[in-house]
């Protein structure tokens, strides 16, 4: 088991990439990215340093930038200290960027590659499970602005995204259940069978395939819609209230994403969803200032004028998207929370 490996293919025509997960792997990233050129290492304050050390060691030339962890960092005094460090190292477009963490590190340090005279490579090692099945594969880079989450972006493909389970290991309990909420997730809207793999305890006894499959799902919603044109839209299950959940502060994403995808699961799905989050140590009880939520909710950059994308699932591994006004979402919301 030491040394399983799997790799998946984005096919995204001259922008496909590699998604590599397996255990162990971030002690030999040079087998997967080329490391003999100037190489900025972006990593924050929460990820234990030897994982940014251990990538340095594997290079020819490389610094290692470390920025302030949490959420309320990931703005455009982060992108510019990174812009500033490619600068101040002499990088070419020849040379690369990657990003060790989760991710905030991921969207900050993707962003700053995608504009960095005009591109340069960038490479994701995610280190946090949220991160890992979800933001380190899509190329969606971005930071908040004006209280407004990821409103400042762009869409930028890595190069290759490596994952390592081993690094979940240093993950506090918090964190690795935030990450397991992003693939219940993946699992409602595409996967009845991954589901009740998950029902039946896959999260706890073989982190690879629960990685992989919700990796699958992912994957393949990026494939036939880059740029969130329509179907996309379903990774956005929990997150539209959720996202006004985050604003209000206290709770981690993935535990806004649990309680966000609530009131848009039926009481079917609910009855199988409750207990899982249960069992996973996520929120089932919305004890927040609901209005005040809703309020974010309306600002969230998904809305359309009065109206927002919503996703609704009536039938575990099936999805409905509906565009809805936010008067009628906000009543059903309150109504179903």
């Amino acid at each position: 088991m030491k040394n399983r490996t799997t790799t998946l293919r984005m096919e995204l025509g001259e922008r496909s990439y590699d998604i590599n997960i397996g255990t162990g792997i971030l002690a030999c990233a040079d087998k997967y990215i080329n490391l003999s050129r100037k190489i900025l290492i972006v990593t924050d304050s929460g990820v234990p340093i030897e994982y940014a050390n251990t990538v340095a060691a594997l290079c020819h030339d490389a610094k290692i930038l470390v920025i302030d962890e949490g959420e309320e960092n990931k703005r455009l005094s982060s992108f510019e200290r990174v812009c500033a460090q490619m600068l101040d190292f002499g990088m070419q477009r020849k040379d690369a960027v990657i990003a060790v963490g989760g991710g905030v590190v991921g969207d900050i340090t993707g962003f700053a590659a995608s504009a960095y005279m005009r591109g340069i490579d960038f490479y994701n090692i995610p280190t946090t499970l949220l991160s890992q099945v979800d933001s380190s594969i899509g190329g969606k880079t971005a930071v908040d602005f004006m209280g407004v989450k990821n409103i400042i972006g762009a869409f930028y493909q890595p190069k290759a995204v490596l994952i390592d389970t081993e690094v979940l290991k240093t993950l506090e309990p918090r964190q690795f259940s935030a990450g397991l909420a992003e693939v219940v997730k993946m699992a409602l809207t595409s996967d009845a069978e991954l589901f009740e793999l998950i029902e039946n305890g896959l999260w706890k006894n073989d982190l690879i395939t629960l990685i992989t499959r919700a990796l699958m799902i992912k994957k393949a919603v990026v494939e036939a819609d880059e740029r969130e044109g329509a179907l996309r839209k379903i990774l956005n299950f929990g997150h539209t209230f959720g996202h006004g959940i985050e604003s209000l502060g206290g709770l981690y994403h993935g535990e806004c994403v649990a309680l966000g995808m609530l009131p848009m699961s039926s009481e079917e799905v609910k009855e199988r969803l409750i207990p899982i989050l249960c069992e996973m140590g996520l929120p089932v009880r919305f004890e927040g200032d609901i209005d005040k939520a809703l309020d974010f909710m309306r600002h969230d950059k998904k809305g359309d004028g009065d109206f927002t994308h919503a996703v609704f699932v009536d039938k575990v591994g099936s999805f409905r998207l509906e565009k809805i006004s936010f008067d009628a979402l906000c009543r059903h919301i309150k109504e179903n929370i």
